[in-house]
């Protein structure tokens, strides 16, 4: 089974760029290579921060967007987003508590989508009433399961970062290590950095982002660090025993060398393209 992630997508008026680069156009392009080279993914999940500044019109153009997209299209929401503007274009990603939360089944068990969202705050948050249905969720279905979400759930390192990662992190993880036999793998963006690592024994990774990146600038306290990395999604392989992510940097525009068979019989000294 494999799933598409992308994150951190930024929509804006038309035009308009971060960092230099226009996130519509990075979106497409992302978007278009990704299904272009896996049409065999069951989905492809966005974990927030669809719009830049939570315009209407950003989710009005998002929506046009992925109707057109061959692969089923699932979101989650981000701190640049407004929820209430975002339910008003797609209501149908409320759950009964008018959080953005919802399940998606797979061929191989369930992807949950979870609503990090808080307001007037970039940090991200996950309330008593998202917790419950969280629990409620992972007690009555059967693995394996797969989390996505926006705020990352462990510090990073780098200060300024952890200064807006899930607040409500110790609750959320209670709930997730209760049920860790379930789950397979968790999702999330926020950070613009590629992370891997676990949380409560649970797997995590993040790619980059489909527009800016950032930066792992440890020695910085006060301020997001950004870079000119090259764009990026996630690809996960999913198989009854394992989960395998890779990061593709589709912006990038170096050149592709194919060089050197995997046959060792074909490791020459002479002949080999290095």
């Amino acid at each position: 089974m494999k799933l598409l992630q992308l994150t951190d997508i930024h929509l804006t008026k038309p035009g308009d760029t971060i960092a230099g680069r226009e996130p519509n156009e990075n979106f497409r392009k992302a978007l278009h290579h990704a299904t272009r080279h896996h049409p065999d993914a069951e989905a492809v999940v966005i974990t927030g921060d669809l719009s830049d500044w939570g315009d209407r019109e950003d989710y009005l153009r998002l929506k046009t967007e992925i109707a057109a997209c061959p692969l089923p299209v699932h979101l989650c929401i981000g701190n640049h987003d407004e929820r209430d503007i975002f339910l008003s274009v797609f209501p149908e990603c409320a759950d009964e508590n008018g959080f953005v939360q919802s399940l998606v089944p797979l061929s191989e068990g369930t992807a949950i989508l979870l609503d990090s969202w808080g307001a007037n705050s970039h940090a991200g948050f996950y309330c008593a009433k998202r917790q419950a249905w969280l629990d409620a969720q992972l007690s009555r279905l059967s693995g394996p399961i797969y989390l996505f979400m926006h705020h990352n759930p462990v510090p990073t390192g780098v200060a300024p970062m952890d200064q807006i990662m899930l607040q409500d992190a110790d609750a959320f993880g209670q709930i997730i290590s209760r049920h860790k036999d379930k789950i397979r793998h968790l999702f999330h963006g926020h950070c613009h950095l590629p992370l891997t690592g676990s949380f409560h024994g649970i797997p995590f990774s993040a790619p980059r982002g489909t527009n800016h990146a950032g930066w792992p600038d440890f020695d910085n306290e006060r301020n997001l660090s950004a870079s000119d990395l090259p764009e990026s999604y996630a690809v996960a392989f999913c198989g009854p025993h394992s989960v395998m992510v890779h990061m593709v940097e589709y912006g990038y525009e170096g050149q592709i060398r194919r060089e050197g068979s995997p046959d060792y019989a074909e490791w020459d000294r002479l002949t080999m393209v290095r």
